[in-house]
């Protein structure tokens, strides 16, 4: 039966594991020079309604480093951008490709294609969830920090779709998350609430940035607009400035706390410049990740086991 991966809440604590485990061994394999082709014939589609640097770059460069080929489409590029219903797009891409990613708005979109395709689905960004990144943040915690256990996040800033998969991933996994948001700015109730009453971790929700650090092991933070918030840009500036990770945030937390940003950011805004640069090495092995994890994920969806 295919699988589907639309929000961390499609995989078990123990699936979550494995693909760290894989992504690190598949990383130390092409560090060492060793290729592990075990998507050749394989393809792989894109559809992206949203730009994309990280997203579409790590996806395609792991497809083919797993020996698979790409065909990357914008809706413009396909009869999306005529009125197709998605059903019938994921019905045809289901009979041309292996896998199909789709990095657009709405969630109901990637909802509706892994309901008609018959081949994974994986959610590349919405503005609901971004599962692969935060997958791949775990590995880059666990990377440094050599276990998830008794693990404490602070997400400072707005309750985006990232901070929702950063939820998903504390209720199945049971690590604790503080999540400090200006009022009005709170992620998804629904999701919030569920998280906290259905899952194993302790996730609280505060508007104070001292309070979620104070505890924790990893500080995350990410753009205070996201695509299609530009229009707020100006006015959430203002909202979340007292929101920024900065010396003085930093200061709050346990000596030795990481710093972690999903990229791309805004120097002087989320974060200080001196902040990203002090902890650039993080970061930037995190965006690496990127990469690693997508192809543990690939290959998990579509190599036998």
């Amino acid at each position: 039966m295919k699988r589907d991966l639309l929000t961390i809440r499609d995989l078990s604590a123990d699936e979550i594991h494995h693909l760290i485990e894989r992504a690190r061994g598949m990383k130390a394999a092409w560090y060492r020079g060793r290729l592990n082709q075990t998507l050749r014939g394989r393809t792989m589609g894109l559809i992206f309604t949203k730009p994309s640097t990280r997203t579409r770059v790590s996806f395609e460069a792991a497809m083919i480093r797993l020996g698979g080929q790409c065909i990357f489409l914008t809706a413009s590029d396909s009869q999306l951008s005529r009125g197709e219903p998605l059903s019938d797009t994921a019905r045809v891409m289901s009979r041309y490709v292996d896998v199909l990613v789709i990095r657009t708005y709405a969630h109901s979109d990637v909802e509706e294609l892994a309901r008609y395709a018959g081949i994974p689905i994986i959610n590349g960004l919405t503005d609901l969830s971004h599962p692969c990144q935060v997958l791949s943040d775990l590995m880059t915690i666990k990377e440094r920090r050599g276990s998830l256990d008794g693990l404490v996040v602070a997400w400072v800033g707005d309750g985006n779709n990232v901070a929702h998969s950063w939820v998903n991933a504390a209720a199945i996994l049971g690590f604790t998350l503080y999540l400090a948001c200006p009022p009005g700015y709170a992620p998804n109730s629904e999701i919030l609430e569920r998280g906290q009453k259905e899952g194993r971790g302790r996730i609280v929700l505060t508007e104070s940035p001292m309070e979620a650090v104070a505890s924790a092991d990893v500080l995350y933070t990410d753009v205070w607009a996201s695509m299609g918030q530009e229009g707020e840009a100006e006015s959430r500036r203002e909202v979340f400035r007292p929101y920024q990770i900065n010396s003085e945030l930093l200061a709050a937390a346990p000596l030795n706390a990481m710093v972690l940003h999903c990229l791309p950011a805004h120097r002087g805004e989320e974060i200080t410049a001196e902040i990203m640069e002090e902890h650039q090495s993080e970061i930037f092995d995190q965006a690496e990740n990127r990469l690693h994890m997508q192809m543990a994920l690939l290959e998990w969806l579509l190599a036998p086991r």
